[in-house]
């Protein structure tokens, strides 16, 4: 064997690579004589030679050189000695062609009693090598700006993409630094980075900054830039080589991106749409625009209606009705306007019209010239204000969300120089965007928000009276507009026998559907309090409705609310977003002013509080009971005496609930404010609620205060009823004489009748004892009272029938009539007007 070029160091030099690839090298194991003793199937393929061939033949004729045989004993004694050989030789493909390959031979072995070598080869493929045209072609038609600068950072060299990125030719480039010819491209920051490559050595990569070039000096352009050092043999550095990318639709992108996401911040933080139209101004100066006006469809700003235009809803005027919701300027004051917040506006850019509001896209007017026909006829004063100020450049974007137009939002710019381009509409329109869709929330909710609270306020009594029995005051806070419409309640019914019912209730959650339950309950309670009922079998017969009212709701929402219940409002503001009825708490009172009796029930419901005449403060505290809703436990009544003229009142738990939900601070804080000597009870509710909730809530409020009074003797009296039918005319002639001292003439007679049909009725159906007895109030009123707890049944009698017509002249003679239980018995009474 021979080779013209030997690597005594190949072992060594053929790296990890080699190793790796030496599973596909042709591969034969020749002994010491130069027979070919093993041929591989790699070796077949790389010189077309058969094993059946080769084995067994000399492996000189597979060369295609001339022999050497003094060469070939000394690499054979240097692989003897364990160190092995490489180098380059030719050889012969079957075909003829010659084939220059990369040989290893191994250090030799035995097989058996022969010396054999280890033969691998690689064929050696010409390496591609780079033209001088290709570099130039690569360096001035690279889609990537090059340039190379010396230590003084004066341009050297320069390619075509770098020329025409900055817009001056070669021959003025060269020898001149960057700051003398592009001032607009941050040149001194670019100067600084590069002495930095140029001092330490380290390259700077990535570096992305804004500017202009005068290749386009009408429209800003982003750059990403990278330098490195250029260093000579000796490691010294010659200079700065500095590659320039455009990145403008990157950075275009991501500058709106941040916009959009930041305005998804600042834009919508209210659910007032007057306050959104004006957040979005406020972000757009100077961000993006030197002058922003919002101008909304007066529908919008209603609370009636749809609030807004339609797609389907009929053509559109010639001019939209809008107002200025809201505008901003760089200038202070906003001289620029025409029109001001709240006015009525119809502004479009001419020539355009209404349907730009509901189906138009964004208007792009680069250059504004105010002594244009149409502007100069159709906007005189804007045209005017245009020439007065600079206005040079306007986008108007439609303002459309859910199918719905909203408005219009122009922006314009006058101190800032450059023109909007179409690049800017992209971000106009995003903007607008979202703002749309805070404005359409808004206008939803205040709609809603609206609806509920003149829903609620219709239920709620529009007039209180507590007759002689009680002084009555009262006083209502909705809740702040972001919590919603609560489901606060209270009210004073007249009772027979110069009673009077007090009640006050709270439902949990918020919005319409807590206002429609609020007004349920609240009917409900009338009329059961109408049929007489103690407090406890009151609230019993409430908890039956509100279960169900809540068997009435979808399963989803039922589970729902089952977390909601939790003996207070607390757990409702939890969930104010739940549209659900949940349940409710309350509280039922009956004062009794014969007796000064009170009694009373709750169901979850915070206590009353009463202040004494002298002003000590107390909180009643009857077994709480159950929240209404839950269903299956029993409600318990408490009785006790109020002392003439003490305070009574009940309130719901916004009132005394603290930020930090210590209730008992806030019932301390009432009873304070509630003992202060004040002769006007309307004054001291309205005073004590105004300090205890200074600013709005998350939830509504409710107190409704009564100062007791109480009916003496004057007012009373009463008569026992022997159970024979002779006494009947002796009770009617005191009666009526009774009516007659007290200066009611007038009714004596129709008193004397209902005394009669009452006590007769009680003698011949009911059990004894039997009493009468009359009380003056601001009616008159009759009652007789029995053991018997046979209900009263008012008929229709016959022509022929001789009796059946007496409960029906009591009806027919009384303003109202009824009957109620006692422990002892029952009350039937009747009622008649004073004149």
């Amino acid at each position: 064997m021979d080779a013209p070029r030997e690597e005594p160091d190949a072992p060594t030099s053929a790296g990890p690579s080699a190793l790796f690839d030496a599973s596909s090298d042709a591969a034969a194991v020749l002994s010491a004589q130069g027979v070919v003793l093993g041929w591989t199937r790699a070796a077949e393929e790389l010189l077309g030679r058969p094993a059946s061939e080769t084995v067994g033949g000399p492996a000189a004729g597979l060369l295609a050189m001339p022999g050497d045989p003094v060469r070939v004993a000394g690499v054979a004694e240097r692989c003897r000695a364990g160190m092995g050989w490489s180098g380059l030789i030719p050889l012969r493909h079957s075909d003829g062609r010659r084939i220059d390959v990369d040989l290893r031979v191994s250090a030799s072995f035995r097989i058996g009693p022969d010396e054999c070598f280890l033969i691998s080869a690689r064929e050696r493929r010409p390496q591609w090598t780079v033209g001088q045209s290709v570099l130039d072609g690569f360096l001035t038609r690279s889609p990537v700006g090059m340039a190379v600068m010396d230590t003084q950072l004066r341009y050297v060299w320069l390619n075509d993409t770098l020329e025409r990125f900055g817009g001056v030719p070669r021959e003025q480039r060269l020898g001149r630094r960057l700051s003398e010819l592009l001032p607009g491209l941050q040149a001194e920051t670019i100067e600084g980075l590069m002495r930095k490559v140029l001092d330490t050595g380290v390259p700077v990569t990535d570096y992305e900054y804004e500017g202009w070039s005068w290749a386009d000096p009408h429209r800003r352009h982003a750059y990403s830039t990278s330098f490195f050092p250029l260093v000579d043999p000796d490691d010294s550095v010659t200079g700065v080589c500095y590659m320039v990318l455009d990145v403008t639709e990157r950075w275009n992108a991501r500058q709106l991106l941040a916009l959009v996401n930041e305005a998804g911040t600042r834009i919508g933080t209210t659910l007032d749409v007057m306050r959104t139209a004006q957040e979005l101004a406020d972000f757009a100066v100077p961000r993006f625009a030197d002058f922003v006006v919002v101008d909304l469809l007066e529908p919008v700003l209603s609370t009636e209606g749809h609030g807004a235009w339609l797609p389907d809803a009929g053509p559109a005027p010639a001019k939209p009705v809008m107002r200025r919701a809201g505008m901003n300027s760089v200038r202070e004051g906003v001289p620029e306007a025409v029109a001001q917040i709240g006015d009525r506006v119809d502004f479009v850019p001419p020539p355009h019209d209404a349907h730009l509001l509901i189906d138009g896209e964004p208007i792009l007017i680069p250059v504004l010239d105010p002594s244009d026909a149409l502007w100069a006829t159709e906007q005189p004063a804007r045209a005017a204000s245009m020439r007065e100020f600079g206005l040079h450049s306007l986008i108007s974007v439609p303002m459309r969300a859910r199918n719905t137009a909203l408005g219009l939002t122009t922006f314009i710019r006058s101190l800032n120089p450059v023109s909007f381009q179409p690049d800017d509409v992209l971000a106009a329109r995003e903007l607008v965007a979202r703002a749309a869709l805070c404005v359409d929330n808004a206008r939803r909710y205040t709609r809603e928000h609206t609806a509920a609270v003149t829903l609620q306020r219709s239920l709620l009594p529009q007039a209180l009276t507590g007759g002689t029995a009680l002084e009555v005051a009262s006083s209502y806070l909705p809740a702040d507009p972001t919590g919603g419409v609560g489901g606060d309640w209270f009210d004073v019914i007249p009772l027979s026998g110069a009673r009077v019912g007090l009640v006050v209730g709270d439902v949990v959650g918020h919005g319409i559907t807590a206002a429609a339950a609020m007004g349920r309950l609240r009917t409900a309670v009338q009329t059961l309090a109408d049929m007489e009922m103690p407090p406890d079998e009151l609230l019993a017969h409430l908890d039956d409705l509100v279960l169900r009212l809540s068997e009435e709701q979808p399963e989803d929402e039922r589970a729902q609310g089952a977390e909601g219940v939790d003996g207070a409002e607390r757990a409702g503001a939890a969930h104010q977003s739940t549209t659900a009825f949940l349940g409710a708490t309350c509280l039922y009172a009956v004062y009794d002013p014969v007796t000064r009796r009170c009694t009373m029930a709750r169901a979850g419901h915070p206590p009353p509080v009463v202040v004494a005449p002298d002003g000590q403060v107390s909180f009643p505290e009857p077994p709480a009971g159950p929240p209404l809703g839950l269903g299956g436990m029993a409600f318990e009544a408490t009785e006790f005496e109020l002392a003439e003229n003490s305070l009574f009142g009940l309130y719901t738990n916004g009132l005394v609930e603290s930020a930090d939900g210590d209730m008992e601070q806030g019932m301390a804080r009432l009873g304070e404010l509630l003992s202060r000597r004040e002769p006007d009870i309307g004054t001291l509710c309205t005073s004590a609620v105004r300090q205890l909730v200074p600013v709005p809530q998350p939830d509504d409020i409710a107190l409704l205060l009564t100062r007791t009074h109480a009916l003496g003797a004057e007012h009373v009296v009463s008569w026992d009823v022997p159970v024979d039918p002779a006494a009947v005319a002796d009770v009617r002639a005191r009666a009526t004489r009774q009516v007659t001292d007290w200066g009611f003439g007038e009714l004596a007679m129709t008193t004397e009748l209902i005394v009669s049909e009452l006590v007769t009725n009680a003698i011949r159906y009911a059990e004894p004892p039997i009493r009468l007895r009359l009380l003056r109030d601001s009616r008159l009123t009759c009652e007789v009272a029995d053991a018997s707890s046979t209900a009263p049944r008012l008929r229709h009698a016959r022509i022929m029938d001789e009796g059946g017509r007496g409960l029906f002249l009591v009806a027919q003679l009384s303003h109202r009539w009824g009957a109620r239980y006692t422990a002892d018995g029952k009350i039937i009474w009747a009622e008649q007007e004073i004149p």
